[in-house]
């Protein structure tokens, strides 16, 4: 009698062993579904959106430093320009430079900027054609008559 009593145990504990093994086989399939794109897609995506940030960056360092080339600014002549330069050699130099009528002679040197002369207020009638035709005196001839007064050319006109 016992061991018809063990037979179904033995049947039941047969059952329940095997049963674990096979809802594993069925549970251990993936069945989750992933709407996420893949990694590549992502990774492409991402490097183009900061390529898009650096190239709108770089465009706006660029207009900030070549805003001047652009012509923003106000309308009409500029009143302040340098008229003439002369390099007199290591770090020195002289301008002559206009604000609106007002003619200066200007040194630079490397001690800094002093204001040379006031020149005559500039003519707006005389031609520059015969400024360019008279002939030029030397530069030391007309530092020293600019101290006295206006610089003339060889000729004494």
């Amino acid at each position: 009698m016992m061991a018809l009593k063990a037979r179904p145990g033995l049947v039941a504990w047969l059952a329940f062993a095997s049963a674990p093994r096979a809802l594993a086989e069925a549970t251990n399939t993936l069945t989750l579904k992933s709407n996420l794109p893949e990694a590549g897609l992502s990774m492409v995506r991402a490097f183009a959106a900061l390529a898009v940030v650096l190239a709108i960056f770089f465009a706006g360092v660029w207009l900030f430093r070549n805003a001047q080339r652009l012509g923003w600014r106000k309308t009409g002549a500029p009143r302040l320009a340098i008229l003439e330069s002369r390099a007199l050699g290591n770090r020195f130099a002289l301008y002559v430079v206009g604000y609106e009528q007002q003619r200066m002679l200007i040194g630079s040197s490397p001690a800094g900027i002093s204001l040379l002369s006031q020149l005559p207020p500039m003519t707006p009638t005389a031609p520059a054609d015969a400024l360019a035709s008279a002939p030029a005196a030397s530069f030391n001839q007309c530092l020293e008559q600019v101290l006295e007064g206006p610089c003339r050319t060889k000729n004494g006109e």
